[in-house]
């Protein structure tokens, strides 16, 4: 693999999206889009999971990651293990080696991104590194440097840069492909509301991730949710299972001055805040 200036691929994917009725909703447990030959994209079915959370498949010419694990842990509802195995299957009969290895890792420790990581337990040439700080940190090294841009090598000069934001969630871990050109936020940011729990955390977090992008070739924010309507700062509610008109996955680096100029105006008084693609959503 041959890692240059990432170059942004079209990404007008119609994500599914929920039905009127989950008993007879018949898209696939979770939807599979190949983003480039290295790059997959899967979103899990709402009518398993309202959450609907989106995962990442990134293939390295040693290993491949899986970028969390959706919100459901059994296989018979939703068999992401299964499909993991076809993905890299498919992958490894293209590029045939020996050896080939999986490692798990995670966004940050909310259930809906770590259910499924005992389908992996038992599976051959496979890490799974827990999402908690007391585990996820050490791997990482931000438990002595939070403020550190941890590397992870898939191969084939396909490594990623990880940083530690907290601000959603004290574990939330922030990934920047160069192979893509992705900045992987997983809830810190994406087109819904940002739930934040920790108000200077995020405030910190949101300024490191404008500094960070401000030197690296950004082809897509993207995050693991979809919450917004295509009309300007309206949200679908909570626990919605039928999303007919929603965004686009994918937000910029743009984006990301949006929040940091809002979080100015809002100071240190958390509230509130509604921006045409995303609500700024302090808990408490």
């Amino acid at each position: 693999m041959a890692v240059g200036v990432p170059v942004a691929r079209p990404l007008e994917t119609r994500w599914i999206h929920g039905s009127p009725s989950a008993k007879h909703n018949t898209d696939p447990e979770l939807q599979v889009h190949a983003y480039d030959e290295h790059t997959v994209i899967l979103r899990q079915n709402k009518a398993i999971h309202y959450e609907a959370p989106f995962l990442y498949l990134l293939f390295g010419e040693e290993r491949a990651l899986l970028l969390d694990t959706g919100a459901t842990a059994e296989p018979e509802f939703l068999p992401l293990r299964a499909v993991v195995d076809g993905l890299v299957d498919r992958w490894l009969a293209r590029h045939p080696r020996d050896g080939y290895e999986l490692l798990v890792l995670h966004t940050h420790d909310h259930p809906d991104h770590v259910a499924g990581d005992r389908q992996f337990a038992d599976r051959p040439a496979t890490t799974v590194v827990d999402a908690r700080p007391a585990v996820a940190w050490p791997y990482f090294g931000f438990d002595r440097d939070p403020e550190a841009v941890a590397t992870v090598d898939l191969g084939g000069g396909r490594v990623l840069e990880c940083l530690a934001t907290p601000g959603h969630h004290a574990s939330a871990v922030t990934y920047y492909d160069p192979w893509t050109g992705f900045l992987l936020t997983g809830d810190t940011v994406y087109p819904g509301r940002l739930h934040i729990d920790d108000w200077p955390a995020f405030r910190r977090t949101v300024d490191r991730l404008v500094r960070f992008t401000a030197t690296r070739p950004v082809t897509y924010v993207l995050g693991c949710h979809i919450e917004m309507t295509r009309y300007p700062g309206l949200d679908y509610p909570a626990r919605t299972t039928y999303q007919p008109h929603e965004p686009p996955l994918q937000l910029t680096p743009d984006h990301l001055h949006q929040i940091r100029a809002a979080l100015t105006r809002l100071g240190d008084r958390p509230r509130r805040h509604t921006l045409p693609a995303l609500i700024l959503w302090p808990e408490g």
